[in-house]
């Protein structure tokens, strides 16, 4: 697999997806800089696959996970360290609320537009009732550059974590809170 890592958006975008598509829009628009490296042949489902994006990224590559309560009338999309283990009950206890676990792909693709295997905060410029809530694992701002897909998991960006958690969420209309996971347990 020949991976190249390229400045902005790319030159031609036909064929691509229109969510795709404007993901590049915005950050054009916002006039950020950040670096991109098209895998249509791994689609970043392997860790094998990511290990190889991983190493010309040169950015911390991050768990994307969808969650909701049980009632499923609150969303989280949360972004924490790949190597990060989850434990939905220490998250759960730092938000206050009860147990959450993985929304199902139907409110993914509801709220944000997106397929699994492709979440990512880009998909929060489609969330226009502000029904989802960033939650961001405090090592996650610490990274010189933080990886993320353009809505689909053929490309991976990355960007600097100033812009993506300043400039680019505050033009999506959305804030985030930090929360401090894999704690030893009490």
């Amino acid at each position: 697999m020949d991976l190249i890592l390229e400045q902005g958006s790319p030159a031609d975008v036909s064929g691509r997806l229109e969510k795709e598509k404007r993901c590049y829009a915005l950050l054009d628009s916002l006039g950020l800089e950040y670096w991109r490296c098209d895998h249509p042949e791994a689609n970043a489902n392997t860790m094998e696959d990511c290990l190889a994006i991983d190493s010309i990224l040169e950015a911390m590559v991050c768990k994307n996970l969808f969650l909701c309560n049980r009632q499923h009338t609150q969303f989280y999309l949360l972004m924490m360290p790949g190597d990060k283990p989850f434990k939905t009950k220490e998250l759960s206890g730092q938000l206050g609320c009860a147990r959450l676990s993985f929304a199902e792909p139907e409110y993914m693709e509801k709220h944000l537009d997106i397929t699994p295997g492709s979440v990512s905060i880009l998909g929060l410029m489609n969330d226009k009732e502000h029904a989802v809530q960033l939650l961001v694992d405090e090592d996650v701002l610490k990274d010189e550059y933080v990886g993320c897909h353009p809505c689909i998991n053929t490309t991976s960006l990355k960007l600097k974590p100033a812009d993506m958690f300043g400039p680019l969420l505050r033009a999506m209309n959305h804030d985030k809170i930090v929360v401090k996971l894999g704690q030893p347990e009490a």
